[in-house]
């Protein structure tokens, strides 16, 4: 793979043997001459809808604060020590989206969302860490970053952040625009806003085993089958009609112990649940929606793309786009895996689709899953 400049010239491949999920990364300049995309006032006229996810956070005399969405008023520029934070800009923004698909040479099941902070001099969210991984952009102003790799983590009781009490750093930075910060998960880290500035976090999805434990079941329910009754008929009689009989007991445990689950439960699986759309997306379908011959003629000549909302999976034969699975046919496969990969496709690759490809095309053009590009 060839050397990126996002990354400090040094390769993909370089980057996750050397760092990922090992140690930081300053890289200076990653994006030369980067400036913000959004304004302040567009950041904060995001803030003040229902469905987007941000927080404020205020630390003025020592004394952390902090309010969740949506936020209707900020505080004064001209007042030190507070942050707004707003979640899932790509989601938003083209121009967002697309900055966060420039870190696709890690996979879509991992990459989660770009975050964007703004503050006022002194502001932050004060010393933490991520359970996940983390790239800190810096797209105006400075921000003083320190960082160590600490083991103590433990936090401090009664606030509504989680900050680490017992902060030591070892590193100190101050980020440019266009600088970026890698650390991995873990890595205690605190950054501080000198004047006004704003910071783009791309961050990733890590999530929890018992999270993944707690889904799978719940996935699996629908795919039981325990035939049969419980049934005892060679029942004694006992002077303890409170004890649960063992009989009965080892008779359900062994029926239980028949529920099985294979790779490719578990690939279904992960597929519909990394795909699922969070809980605040919602897809808005064309206003005027053509009929399907028509679509079928505009996207010949125009092509089709993804939209920013849209997360499509694929594994073997299965596909999987916003929490929905298909199983694939190999004649379909190559144009489905194109469509994922690139999150779009040109009108010439859509010749060969076959009609349930072009059906299904269909239903997602309708229900605002995919455009005409």
């Amino acid at each position: 793979m060839k050397k990126l400049p996002l990354l400090g010239d040094i390769t993909p491949a370089q980057f996750l043997r050397d760092y990922w999920h090992k140690k930081p990364l300053l890289i200076r300049q990653a994006i030369p001459n980067f400036k913000p995309l959004l304004s302040v006032d567009a950041l904060a006229a995001l803030a003040a809808q229902d469905h987007v996810e941000a927080r404020l956070v205020s630390a003025g005399g020592g004394q952390w604060a902090m309010q969740n969405g949506p936020l209707t008023a900020l505080p004064p520029r001209t007042q030190k020590e507070w942050s707004l934070l707003v979640q899932g800009v790509n989601l938003h923004d083209a121009r967002a989206d697309a900055l966060l698909r420039q870190f696709r040479f890690l996979p879509d099941a991992r990459l989660d969302d770009l975050m964007v902070s703004f503050a006022t001099d002194g502001g932050g969210v004060g010393p933490h860490f991520d359970s996940y991984d983390v790239f800190l952009l810096q797209a105006h102003g400075q921000r003083r970053w320190r960082i160590g790799p600490q083991k103590d983590l433990s936090l401090v009781d009664g606030l509504p952040l989680k900050i680490l009490a017992n902060f030591k750093p070892n590193e100190e930075f101050v980020l440019e625009p266009g600088d970026m910060l890698y650390l991995p998960p873990h890595y205690a880290h605190d950054g501080v806003a000198i004047g006004d500035c704003q910071t783009y976090s791309i961050g990733f999805r890590s999530p929890s085993y018992q999270e993944l434990g707690e889904a799978f079941l719940q996935f699996m329910a629908d795919s039981i089958d325990l035939p049969g009754r419980y049934a005892d008929p060679e029942l004694e009689a006992s002077n303890k009609p409170a004890e649960i009989p063992r009989h009965m007991l080892s008779t359900v445990a062994d029926e239980l112990n028949k529920v099985r689950f294979t790779e490719d439960d578990v690939t279904i699986f992960l597929g519909e649940h990394l795909s699922e759309p969070k809980h605040n997306v919602f897809f808005k379908g064309p206003a005027r929606p053509l009929n399907v011959g028509k679509f079928a003629e505009a996207a010949a000549k125009r092509g089709l793309a993804l939209s920013r909302k849209t997360l499509m999976l694929y594994r073997g034969k299965h596909v999987f786009i916003n929490g929905e699975s298909f199983a694939i046919g190999r004649a379909d496969k190559a144009t489905l895996e194109a469509l994922a990969n690139a999150r779009a496709l040109d009108g010439a690759a859509l010749a060969g689709a076959s009609d349930d490809v072009m059906d299904a095309l269909y239903t997602w053009y309708q229900d605002g899953w995919i455009e005409l590009a």
